[in-house]
C-alpha cells in the first residue's frame, strides 16, 4: 500500500457500494447506516452500538473483507462495540424513583425529567 493518507469513511462507502453492487442486501443496509469507522495500523476499525448489528457484521466479516482487497486494501476488519453511555443524573433519578415509587415528585431538570 503507498503512503496515501487513506479516509476511513471513503474505503467505508466502497465497502457499502461493494455489497449493494453483490446484491448483500441485510448487510449493505446495515453497513449503510454506519458511520463511526477509522483505519488504524493496518486495520479498519467499524464502532458500532451493542445488539443485533454486531452479530451481522460477524456473520458477513468475509464479505467486508472481500470488499477491502476488491479496493486493493490489506486491512484487517476489527468489529468494536461501544455501550450506550447513560447520564449519571439520569441513573441517579431513576434509582432514587425505584427507591421512592410514587412519593417522589421532580419538578423540571435535565431531559425533561
Amino acid at each position: 500500500m503507498a503512503n496515501v493518507s487513506l479516509s476511513a469513511k471513503t474505503v467505508w462507502g466502497k465497502v457499502v457500494l461493494f455489497l449493494k453492487e453483490r446484491k448483500m442486501v441485510a448487510l449493505h443496509v446495515a453497513c449503510g447506516d454506519i458511520t463511526d469507522v477509522e483505519i488504524d495500523g493496518g486495520k479498519l476499525i467499524v464502532k458500532v452500538k451493542e445488539g443485533m448489528i454486531v452479530d451481522l457484521l460477524k456473520e458477513g466479516r468475509r464479505e467486508i473483507e472481500s470488499a477491502l482487497r476488491w479496493q486493493g486494501l490489506d486491512l484487517r476488519l476489527e468489529i468494536e462495540t461501544i455501550k450506550e453511555k447513560i447520564d449519571p443524573i439520569v441513573e441517579d433519578i431513576n434509582k432514587l424513583k425505584k427507591m421512592a415509587g410514587e412519593y417522589l415528585t421532580i419538578h423540571g431538570g435535565k431531559n425533561g425529567i
